[in-house]
């Protein structure tokens, strides 16, 4: 299964982190999303007899040159905690797209410098649920593609466009000029995200554990708003408030 992109090298630019030559995503779930993905280049498929079944059922596996294992030795070659239900597949990393490639998207989210990569994928995961066209993270402090991502994720890696950007402020002015209106999220946000009017175009943001939103994110949105919680907690975890703010807004929309 051949990508029709070029994956491109990272490594010697100043200030950016490598990009690994191949991956090995585990876990059936996944494992079936990746190989179901035009965009992906799979290279060996490790499974078990019975988890080579239950991936045929789903999606077609002929191109890939497949190795049957036990449960064991795929168990030894995988990292220790690695819940791989007894497949893993090697791969290349998907290639980030650009913000020209946004021309019928509707739905986004941005991450201001989350770095968690489980937080991260839980966030993939959910935005996949409510219909989310593309994620966007920077180049520095967000974590780069991974199994433990893709695990989190639970399949969500292969089926959004990711977009990798230098500069969240400068991108989210060029979605507004393509007709985004950009919501930063914050518990101290100045208006409750129930009483927007949220328009066709959306870029939700959202902040670090902790320190929340930068200043020139927070000024470059078009409205930084909060989540109104009746409780005594009046602040989530990242990946929590995430669910909570895409159930909202595609309820507006």
């Amino acid at each position: 299964m051949k990508s029709t992109f070029r994956k491109p090298r990272h490594a010697g630019r100043r200030g950016e982190p490598d990009t690994p030559d191949r991956l090995t995503l585990y876990g059936i779930h996944t494992v079936a999303m990746a190989i179901g993905n035009p965009k992906r280049t799979a290279t060996r498929l490790r499974a078990t007899e019975n988890a080579l079944a239950r991936l045929s059922e789903e999606v077609d596996v002929t191109g890939i040159p497949v190795e049957v294992v036990t449960a064991q030795a795929l168990t030894r070659s995988l990292p220790a905690d690695a819940v791989h239900q007894g497949a893993a597949l090697d791969v290349e990393p998907l290639v980030p797209r650009g913000l020209d490639d946004l021309e019928t998207a509707r739905l986004l989210v941005a991450l201001d410098q989350v770095t968690d990569p489980h937080n991260v994928g839980a966030i993939m995961r959910t935005a996949v649920a409510f219909g989310a066209d593309a994620f966007m993270t920077l180049w520095r402090h967000s974590p780069k593609e991974s199994a433990v991502l893709a695990k989190s994720a639970s399949g969500a890696v292969d089926c959004l466009d990711h977009i990798q950007v230098r500069n969240l402020s400068k991108a989210l002015v060029t979605l507004q000029e393509q007709g985004f209106q950009a919501i930063g999220l914050d518990s101290a946000g100045a208006v409750p995200l129930g009483d927007l009017t949220i328009g066709d175009r959306v870029v939700l943001v959202l902040g670090a554990e902790g320190k929340g939103l930068r200043q020139g994110v927070r000024e470059t949105c078009d409205v930084v708003a909060r989540l109104d919680l009746p409780g005594r907690i009046t602040s989530l975890n990242v990946s929590n408030a995430a669910a909570i703010a895409l159930y909202a807004v595609s309820r507006a929309r």
